[in-house]
């Protein structure tokens, strides 16, 4: 008999590692699940494809067969924003440094941080004013090399300069697209602004409550065919037409800018990403008043909870990743973490604009020297200035039997072909710089063609396997509960995973507790639409170095069998 490609799932658990290798095959015909409860999108990732008919990581499967099971305090560190460290779902969940006495301005443990009771803020300063705005790494790549490659040719560079030489040039494209784009963006949004009291006297006439949806402004302006291509046309030609102007509100609304405030929240933005993210001459380390050239311990504050009337609040996105690895499961609110002994480490290098090398390996070296054994890094950019930093870094992680997990990110392209940082790859035919890194893709609850997630990066050689990322629930800014999407939210999940395996089996190193995840995921027999694509379709094996989905089940089954065998 033959399955269908869509309900054919393979699960595979190999006895890896230092074990000979042996499988487990199920080919038991199963229908996805396509119909959700509420409470089953709040939870699908945590499901087993088997019981349940979703593909998830089988995290609630393992739990229910032992629950009489306790395990041992693991640290991780979460390298990202701020965090909510109040949250209800969280409160108890954060790593204390035991040999610090808070709030003393004395650096107790003479680990070079000042009352670093829960980790570090390598964003503000000791007055606790903090980044909000950096620049993009391309512009930091840009401002560098300008000096040595500006108005130059590939045949005046010397051989040594040439790979930096090649990198500006990508740099300023990079550079040259996205301040376009912006910059049109903020165009359309001047424009708006400007019409707005206009559309709204007008749309009155239709709607007196102005309560109108995207739907019904669709159906009042049926009889005028305008697309986006046309929009842009009128708004240059500043048309004031009834069908111009109903399309005006239909781009706003449709773009969650359907009032005047919105549309100027979104304009300040703009603003900033051209003046601060976009711009040469912003220097985002003003504020912290560091040496960004230099790898130094101290600077930062120990708040990694800051929040200042009048600022941006950058808290969100940590929050989130948090609750997926810790979030409390003993509580009978809000979420279940996957690791119910891990406890966070908060380290703050991020905000809106690209993280710093100098940020992320100080962080990492941080987490290493105070006991953290995973180590999440949801971030990511398409340049790296110092590189060398960060992968000093990695290996001095590898070297301490670390782990990091990092999200392969949300670009839709390969990897393999992409240059993306923080990463394990110099991206130059050279070795792996070490052993002790996970890529993380994300897939959603489809396991259909549309299984891997629209938005996640991919490469056979770069991304080590994937992990749901779509639609995840999880705990939010001010005791709130919100579903997100991105391979920000998959890396958790991995990290998680790691901190439940050494939880129980504390014995394993880093590298096989690496090679446990990958070996013990569940392979699924489908085409999938390539992402970057529209239709375009390839299997999903072709889209990792594994070809697989994070199983927690299969993964604490094959680290126990593995942790016998070292004793």
């Amino acid at each position: 008999m033959k399955f269908h490609p869509y309900i054919l799932a393979l699960i595979v658990l190999f006895a890896g590692c230092k074990s000979a290798k042996e499988s487990v095959v199920s080919t038991t015909p199963i229908i996805p699940k396509s119909n959700f409860t509420a409470l089953e999108l709040q939870t699908w990732y945590q499901k087993d494809y088997l019981t349940d008919s979703i593909p998830g990581i089988s995290l609630d499967k393992w739990f229910s067969q032992n629950k009489k099971k306790s395990g041992r305090e693991v640290i991780v560190a979460v390298i990202d924003t701020q965090v909510d460290i109040n949250h209800e779902d969280l409160k108890n969940q954060f790593w204390t440094n035991q040999k610090e006495i808070a709030n003393n301005n004395i650096d107790d443990d003479h680990n070079g941080y000042v009352d670093d009771i829960h980790g570090w803020n390598f964003t503000s300063n000791k007055n606790q004013d903090y980044i909000t705005w950096g620049n993009f790494e391309s512009v930091r790549f840009i401002r560098k090399w300008d000096p040595v490659f500006k108005d130059k040719t590939e045949q005046q560079i010397q051989p040594e300069d040439l790979a930096n030489y090649k990198e500006y040039q990508r740099a300023l494209k990079v550079y040259s697209k996205e301040n376009a784009s912006y910059t049109n963006w903020i165009n359309s949004l001047n424009h708006s602004i400007e019409l707005f009291p206009i559309i709204k006297d007008t749309l009155k006439s239709y709607f007196p409550k102005e309560d109108y949806t995207y739907k019904q402004l669709d159906s009042l302006y049926k009889k005028y065919k305008i697309n986006d291509k046309t929009y842009r046309q009128m708004r240059d030609s500043n048309d004031r037409d009834l069908g111009a102007l109903i399309y005006y509100m239909m781009v706003n609304v449709r773009n969650n800018e359907g009032t005047l405030d919105a549309l100027k929240e979104s304009q300040a933005e703009l603003d900033s990403i051209l003046n601060k993210n976009l711009n040469k001459n912003f220097n985002d380390r003003i504020i912290i008043g560091d040496n960004p050239e230099v790898l130094e311990k101290g600077y930062g504050s120990g708040n990694i909870s800051i929040t200042k009337k009048g600022l941006k609040n950058i808290q969100g996105h940590a929050t989130k990743v948090t609750g997926i690895i810790a979030a409390n499961r003993q509580n009978n609110i809000g979420v279940k973490g996957v690791a119910q002994n891990a406890k966070i480490m908060s380290l703050n290098i991020s905000y809106s604009g690209d993280e710093n090398d100098k940020d992320i390996a100080m962080a990492i070296y941080y987490a290493v020297d105070n006991g953290a054994k995973v180590i999440n890094m949801s971030f990511g950019k398409e340049f790296s200035v110092h590189q060398q930093w960060v992968s000093d870094a990695f290996k001095y992680a590898e070297k301490h039997d670390v782990l990091l997990v990092h999200g392969s990110g949300n670009e839709r392209f390969n990897v393999d072909e992409n240059p993306y940082y923080p990463s394990d790859n110099n991206f130059d035919g050279t070795p792996e710089v070490s052993a002790n890194f996970i890529n993380v893709g994300s897939t959603s609850s489809r396991l259909d063609k549309t299984f891997v997630s629209a938005f996640s990066n991919y490469g056979k050689k770069n991304v080590d396997l994937f992990a749901p990322g779509e639609q995840i629930y999880t705990t939010a800014v001010g005791n709130a509960y919100k579903s997100d999407s991105g391979t920000s939210l998959a890396a958790p999940i991995v990290s998680g995973t790691a901190a439940l395996i050494w939880s129980f089996y504390p014995n394993l190193t880093a590298i096989e507790v690496k090679q446990i995840i990958i070996d013990s995921g569940t392979t699924h027999n489908i085409e999938v639409i390539l992402p970057g694509t529209k239709e375009k379709q390839i299997a999903f094996s072709e889209l990792s170095k594994s070809g697989k989905v994070l199983n927690v089940y299969n993964a604490m089954k094959l680290a126990e069998k593995l942790s016998k065998q070292k004793k």
